[in-house]
């Protein structure tokens, strides 16, 4: 099998190569991509060192049997159809795709059944939207959730190297518009006329479309902090019946790709290499229909290189 990353010398292109070991895909080769500036550094994958080549119009029309995108979405809205017509399968971990209509928009574990028959672009969701939607999935099978209202603590590793820089390195130039270090900043990416964020609006659009359910109402806050990696979050849900409580944390306790912590709580610093999306402090929210807890996961693997690498892996045993 030939695999090609684009942006591998990135943060998630890096944990994408993790995740490929971890996942035991068997490769016959891979081939690292990134921008001229990064070519020629080599990395090391299974015992080997392997040399990045630059990314170009002819490198795309290659045959890969996947190629998985961390570049930013300009750099996938250029190269990923050029990749696509040559009839390769792309995993794109950019928002450049998520609200194409004709492109899949998957969490293979909710629904990964999209995927039957196609062959293309495939986008990677949200990373603060992925670990956010498995525990909630599990919910809404058996008692279908009407509203969500989230407020996100999302690290700066969100940002890349760039983010994680204006952090520890607080003194030089950030890419933030307020200081970092010691704060938090209540906007992720451009404000909207709607008063949300892009991101908060990301939020929203792609619940609807990875639960294919446009009715379900979401209000998301999303909010930078400190935090070298993990994403955080406060969930509440409005269900359309009432709930047994047991019920609900044995539904949770069977989800797939989800920790239950019924008498602790989670912080950042303890997820380690988890691939989980963690639901703790679990409650009634204001009454019987509705559900509160605090969710946590690594963001650089729950939301962006895992579930990449799941998708792939689903495709393989498809």
């Amino acid at each position: 099998m030939k695999i090609g990353i684009v942006g591998a010398t990135g943060e998630v292109g890096r944990m994408m190569l993790t995740c490929l070991l971890e996942q035991k895909i068997e490769i016959d080769e891979l081939v690292l991509i990134a921008s001229k500036k990064s070519a020629g550094t080599k990395v090391a994958f299974a015992g080997k060192m392997i040399e990045v080549e630059e990314l170009t119009e002819a490198k795309m029309k290659d045959t890969f049997d996947y190629l998985l995108f961390s570049a930013g979405g300009a750099v996938s809205r250029k190269f990923s159809p050029i990749a696509e017509d040559a009839g390769n399968t792309v995993i794109d971990n950019s928002s450049a795709f998520r609200q194409d209509p004709r492109i899949p928009l998957v969490i293979p574990e909710i629904n990964g059944s999209v995927l039957d028959n196609y062959q293309g672009i495939i986008a990677n969701p949200n990373c603060s939207t992925i670990q956010m939607l498995l525990p909630l999935y599990a919910i809404h099978k058996v008692n279908k959730i009407k509203k969500i209202v989230v407020s996100t603590y999302q690290s700066v590793s969100g940002s890349g190297h760039k983010g994680i820089n204006s952090l520890l390195k607080a003194n030089e130039e950030s890419i933030y518009p307020r200081k970092i270090e010691h704060n938090v900043i209540p906007l992720i990416g451009s404000l909207l006329p709607s008063g949300y964020s892009e991101e908060e609006e990301k939020m929203r659009f792609e619940t609807q479309k990875i639960f294919n359910d446009k009715e379900i109402l979401v209000s998301a806050t999303t909010v930078r902090v400190p935090v070298l990696y993990g994403h955080s979050e406060s969930i509440y849900i409005e269900l359309e019946n009432s709930y047994d409580m047991e019920e609900i944390k044995q539904v949770l306790r069977q989800a797939e790709s989800v920790r239950f912590l019924e008498e602790d709580y989670i912080t950042p610093l303890e997820l380690g290499d988890s691939d989980d999306s963690f639901v703790c402090r679990l409650r009634e929210g204001v009454d019987d229909k509705s559900l509160t807890f605090w969710n946590v996961a690594n963001n650089i693997r729950v939301g962006a290189a895992t579930n990449a690498v799941r998708i792939l892996k689903f495709l393989i045993n498809r």
